[in-house]
């Protein structure tokens, strides 16, 4: 069984309450850390780890930075610095990115953001620097979270280095896992429906 230490750095970052929540959640999914590393860096790929528990729908995010801005290192230029502004400034507002379904009426709570190369928050110490990563933790607080059904994903318009979001849910309902692939044609702007039970 997995220990609150094991699990990926995102849930050891949240409060202790939730993430003991979220390692019992999500032991059963997860797989060896090891593993979990060697895959943990793959450009055009995003991982996504959703978690409801009581009044909390919490969402977990780990995104090579070339992904979010299209390089891997600390901004060079003006026009980088500003790409990475826009970047950030979309991540804040992640109930943009993020559209849960009405039913569970959720307000956007504390967002983490953390990236080494961006000087953000407290990054992993393990990130190398040749390969930039961009953490993110997205806190939605809802007066019934349980009746989400769908979260809409808005990614794949915000960022055009994104290609695959790869899902883990845990909810009431259990655990599911779940694939997004980028959209062609007109349908890349529009949002991606994550549906979060059976």
């Amino acid at each position: 069984m997995h220990t609150l230490h094991t699990l990926p750095t995102r849930f050891r970052r949240m409060s202790s309450g939730f993430a003991l929540t979220a390692a019992a959640l999500f032991a059963a999914t997860l797989l060896p850390v090891q593993a979990q590393q060697q895959h943990a860096h793959v450009h055009g790929q995003l991982k996504l780890d959703v978690a409801i528990d009581g009044p909390t729908v919490v969402i977990a995010m780990e995104s090579p930075l070339d992904n979010i801005v299209g390089f891997e290192r600390a901004p060079k230029t003006d026009a980088e610095k500003k790409t990475v502004e826009a970047a950030i400034a979309q991540l804040r507002a992640a109930d943009k990115l993020f559209a849960i379904d009405p039913a569970a009426n959720c307000k956007l709570g504390p967002v983490d953001l953390r990236s080494g190369a961006l000087g953000l928050g407290n990054p992993d110490p393990a990130e190398s620097s040749g390969h930039a990563d961009l953490d993110a933790s997205f806190s939605f607080n809802c007066t019934q979270a349980a009746a989400a059904k769908f979260i809409d994903v808005n990614l794949f318009s915000a960022f055009k280095g994104a290609r695959q979001i790869d899902v883990q849910i845990a909810s009431a309902q259990g655990q599911f896992k779940r694939q997004l692939k980028r959209p062609t044609g007109a349908q890349a702007a529009q949002p991606s429906r994550l549906m979060l039970g059976k």
